[in-house]
């Protein structure tokens, strides 16, 4: 054996590199006792990059973009993507169907994406500490992935960028807008764990067709089935989106209504809400309902009921139902209107 072999980790030295070494003229060191050719008279160059075990590489060698693609993805996961394009688009869709025209819905989404933005990254920054303590996985600021100093910065900014950008759609509506979005961030650090979790819901998603209405020429009130439809699907919504995580939110304290109910009650009480929003835009507008809306319901109906039912299989499967009722009343939401008398 060589002395590369002698400070190389246990297996990198192979036969073929001995050979190499003696084909060369090198003289054996066998016969010398152990650690008689000191580290540093071995050549750096001499020892394979891969026999340098990973940890002994400083910190500093690790390349900085690495390190700040880490944090942009863990920003990015950490405004909680899914909610937040999904509430987007439904604010998108409701402006392009009510006729505001392209300029006016990009800016009518601009200022619903912000916003949303602002209440994922409040949340994660401010549940950081105790999504650490759980164990959560999937949680950037409590995992390191990113600082949560990093995040509150990034919520400051969405929620400063929210408020002209709601402001411009009109002042009445930008100032509906804004209070579903401070009732949001009250959920984040008060509401949740107590009764009245609901209620930011509620708020918000019966003032997403009211601020979009508002934006419209000459600022009409919205329909009132259209602000009740909404209400409930925020109810239901609070409901679909916290079943799966009851068990885990009690062992951190939280008592928001889903926790208060249970698992079983939160899973009974969902289909009520998302049966009652669907009947609400079935038989709300003037006149007898059509056949779209009576279609619209029993379909609604089949999956509100079966969400919950394939909860246990699946977890995400009661907000999955949740999701596609809410598709079908948008649906029937474009197809009557969102403003008018």
């Amino acid at each position: 054996m060589d002395a590369t072999d002698r400070v190389s980790p246990a297996g990198a030295g192979t036969a073929g590199t001995a050979g190499a070494a003696g084909t060369a003229g090198a003289q054996p060191v066998d016969a010398d006792p152990a650690g008689a050719v000191p580290a540093e008279a071995v050549p750096a160059e001499a020892v394979p990059a891969e026999a340098v075990p990973a940890e002994a590489v400083p910190a500093e060698a690790v390349p900085a973009e690495a390190g700040r693609w880490g944090r942009v993805m863990g920003l990015a996961l950490a405004c909680h993507p899914g909610p937040a394009l999904a509430v987007t688009a439904l604010g998108s869709a409701l402006a392009l169907g009510s006729g505001l025209g392209g300029p006016r819905s990009a800016l009518v989404t601009a200022a619903v994406l912000t916003g949303q933005l602002s209440v994922g990254w409040c949340n994660d920054a401010y549940d950081a500490r105790r999504d650490a303590d759980a164990g959560r996985r999937g949680k950037p600021a409590a995992d390191g992935t990113v600082e949560a100093r990093a995040v509150w910065a990034a919520a400051a900014i969405a929620l400063a960028l929210c408020v002209p950008l709601s402001l411009a759609c009109g002042t009445l509506a930008g100032a509906v807008h804004l209070a579903a979005v401070a009732a949001a961030w009250l959920y984040n650090l008060r509401l949740k764990a107590t009764a009245l979790s609901w209620l930011p819901y509620v708020a918000g998603f019966g003032a997403l067709p009211a601020a979009v209405a508002l934006s419209l020429p000459g600022g009409p009130w919205p329909r009132w089935w259209t602000v009740t439809a909404g209400a409930l699907l925020g109810f239901a919504a609070h409901l679909a989106d916290t079943l799966p995580d009851i068990a885990a939110d009690r062992a951190a304290g939280i008592r928001g209504l889903p926790h208060r109910l249970g698992a079983t009650g939160t899973r009974l009480l969902l289909p009520a809400p998302l049966l009652g929003a669907t009947a609400v835009l079935a038989f709300g507008p003037p006149g007898p309902p059509d056949a779209g809306g009576a279609a619209a319901l029993v379909l609604a109906g089949t999956v509100a009921l079966a969400g919950p039912a394939l909860g246990r299989r699946w977890r995400k499967a009661a907000l999955a139902g949740a999701v596609a009722v809410a598709a079908v009343d948008l649906a029937l939401l474009l197809a009557r209107g969102v403003a008018g008398a």
